[in-house]
Formats: C-alpha cells, sequence, structure tokens
C-alpha cells in the first residue's frame, strides 16, 4: 500500500489539505494518508500526527520556536524511521516546511510543495532551499510557473485553490434583510485583519473614517467583518463609541454583496477580486517590521490582484499614508466615480479569469497519484 503524509501549518492549508485528499481518494482509495492538520483533513479520514495548535502560532518567541523545533524533530524522526512514506506534501507554511525538508531530502523521501513560500515577494535565496529539496512545486499563481522553471525547479500549475472553494455570491436582498441592512443604501464593509497586531494599528482608523464617510455621506452603511479566530473582547474595546453593526463567520457573503470594501492586505484582497467587488487595501504594522519588509521584498506591490495583473488596480494605501483623508477620498472614488468603478470591476474581471482555469485540488490530486502509484 502506497503512503502519503501532508503537512500543513495553518487553518486555510488544512481546508486545502482535505480537498485534495478527498480528490486522492477517488482516483486511489487504498492509499495510506497521515499528516499534521486541522478537523478538515481529520473529517476526510486521514490520521493525524499532530494538530495545528502549536503550528498556528504567531511570532518569534522563545516558546513559539522551541515548539516548532520539538515538532520539527518529531515529524522528521516518525517519517524517516517509522512512516517511511512515498511522498511527503508540503502546504504552505513556508518556514517549518523548508526546515523539514532538507532531512527529507536526506533521508531520500519525495517531497512536494503546494502553495509554495512566495519568492517573488519576498526572500527570493529560498529557491534556492526549494531547488535543493523540494522534488516538484505545485504553484498556485500563472506567474510562478514561469519563474520556478527558471531556476531549474520542476513545478506545476495548478490554478488557484480559492476558484472552485469559493461559495457563490450571496444573494444581497436576502443578506441585508438577515442583518437589518437597508436594501436601498450601499453597504461598506471593514475587514480590519486576523491579528491581533492588526486590530491595534487598523481598527480605529477604519472606524474613523467610517465616521468621516457617514458624517458626508449619510446615504452609506457599514459594516465590520469579525474574524473568527479572534474573541469578541478584541472587538468589543474598538466599538465603544460606535454603532457599526459586527458580523462574524460570514466573511465571503459579505465580501460579495458589499458595494465597496476596506480591507488590511491578505487573501481576503483576492476573494474579493473573484467576487469583483472593488476595495482598497489600508496596511500599516511596526515600524521595525516595515523596515524589514522593505529590505526583503522583491516587488512594490503589496495586494495579490495588482501582482497577478502586473498593475496597479486596487489602491495600497501603505505605512505612512494610512490616515481617514486617503481612506475617504479612495472609497468615495470607487462609489461614486462611475466611470472609475465600471473600469475597476472589468479590470478585476480580468484578474478573475486569469485564475479560472483549473480546479486546483484535482491538479494536486492527480500530479500526485501519477507519481506514487
Amino acid at each position: 500500500m502506497k503512503k502519503l503524509f501532508i503537512v500543513t501549518g495553518e487553518h486555510s492549508g488544512d481546508i486545502h489539505a482535505a480537498k485534495v485528499v478527498e480528490e486522492i481518494k477517488k482516483s486511489y482509495p487504498d492509499i495510506e494518508i497521515e499528516g499534521i492538520g486541522g478537523e478538515n483533513l481529520k473529517n476526510a479520514g486521514v490520521k493525524l500526527l499532530s494538530d495545528q495548535k502549536k503550528m498556528g502560532a504567531v511570532g518569534l518567541t522563545p516558546k513559539i520556536i522551541f515548539d516548532h523545533f520539538i515538532l520539527g524533530r518529531q515529524v522528521v524522526n516518525y517519517l524517516t524511521k517509522e512512516y517511511k512514506p512515498d511522498l511527503v506534501l508540503l502546504i504552505d507554511y513556508g518556514a517549518f516546511n523548508l526546515s523539514i525538508s532538507k532531512f527529507l531530502k536526506k533521508a531520500g523521501i519525495k517531497v512536494f510543495y503546494y502553495i509554495p513560500p512566495q519568492v517573488w515577494a519576498s526572500r527570493p535565496w529560498r529557491l534556492n532551499t526549494i531547488k535543493k529539496n523540494i522534488d516538484e512545486v505545485l504553484c498556485i499563481f500563472p506567474f510562478e510557473k514561469e519563474l520556478y522553471e527558471k531556476h531549474g525547479i520542476k513545478t506545476h500549475y495548478c490554478g488557484h485553490p480559492l476558484v472552485s472553494q469559493l461559495p457563490p455570491k450571496a444573494d444581497r436582498e436576502t443578506f441585508f434583510k438577515k442583518h437589518g441592512f437597508d436594501t436601498e443604501k450601499k453597504l461598506v464593509s471593514i475587514f480590519p485583519g486576523s491579528r491581533v497586531f492588526e486590530l491595534q494599528q487598523l481598527m480605529g482608523i477604519f472606524i474613523k473614517s467610517a465616521k468621516l464617510l457617514q458624517k458626508k455621506h449619510p446615504e452609506l452603511q457599514f459594516c465590520i467583518s469579525h474574524a473568527p479566530n479572534l474573541s469578541d473582547k478584541n472587538y468589543n474595546k474598538y466599538l465603544k463609541n460606535t454603532d457599526i453593526k459586527v458580523i462574524k463567520g460570514e466573511n465571503q457573503a459579505l465580501l460579495s454583496v458589499s458595494d465597496a470594501l476596506i480591507l488590511a492586505s491578505g487573501t481576503v484582497a483576492l476573494e474579493a477580486a473573484l467576487y469583483t467587488t472593488p476595495m482598497i487595501i489600508a496596511y500599516r504594522g511596526p515600524w521595525f517590521f516595515y523596515f524589514i519588509y522593505l529590505i526583503v521584498r522583491c516587488i512594490k506591490m503589496v495586494s495579490l490582484p495588482n501582482i497577478i495583473s502586473k498593475k496597479l488596480i486596487v489602491p495600497e494605501i501603505i505605512q505612512a499614508q494610512v490616515n481617514k483623508d486617503n481612506i475617504v477620498y479612495n472609497i468615495e472614488k470607487i462609489l461614486y466615480d462611475n466611470d472609475y468603478r465600471k473600469k475597476y470591476i472589468e479590470e478585476l474581471c480580468v484578474v478573475k479569469h486569469l485564475l479560472s482555469d483549473k480546479i486546483a485540488s484535482k491538479e494536486v490530486a492527480e500530479e500526485i497519484i501519477k507519481q506514487i502509484k
């Protein structure tokens, strides 16, 4: 019996991995699969060596570093001395996965990498590690294939997993009535991020921007998306002097029915692009980390729709530029400049088209089966 081991580090990776497992089992039901993941992989019938609790921590504290070191050593020992899989599939989570890939390669274990590190955005020296230790990269953006192959790395473009996993647009009228919105008014939704430090940096200015917009345009209504991984306590301290509605656990529906979006950067921008909802990106962090980012970055744009299209479609308001005047100006332009809005949506349709030609989980499954069957 052939054996596959999957390593995921975060909730999103667990979701993508489970989709791949479902596709593999359609064609190869007898394969034995173990891994590191969460409920999605477990529900797909994968035996978990460890869950993601230690993997999902963010930061560089001594405890986090120690936990990752211990887990990495445990995984390598298990794979090289006990389980001995025919193939290991690494998914996202670059620092951890690239570290263990060195030891797997030395042990002669074949390693594929799905959703590889974004070396085109920063830390291009990781290409050397990938070339040495990864047998095949399963990339999710069309421009990545050319980059990896240019460096002599075997690569297969699988398409982006969001394209097939993203739910269809919600029905606007049903959603508005469910949450008490006025169907005659435009909705501006705020996504302040999914990490505590992002709330600290962005929530205050996003709320001030919403209040200024509401003062200038009483016909607008607003909503804040509550990241499901953060507690109510994290949010409530920012909402004491506001009546803005907060919705938890309906991110994608909210993205799809909004007229404009104020976003912290991240995958949410790509989701918004796939729904063709106009947005702005506003992001800032501690200056020390920003200066490090300036040193290691390879490209000047930060939002995925812009990077994919290779031009500035989505307004990017970064670091010192993050203030209510800049945010308000760009949201007003999206909502009230009809020619600009029409052109913006057309550009987002192009981004959607560039990503919509493949079902990623099926492509990954076929590459794995081709390798180990």
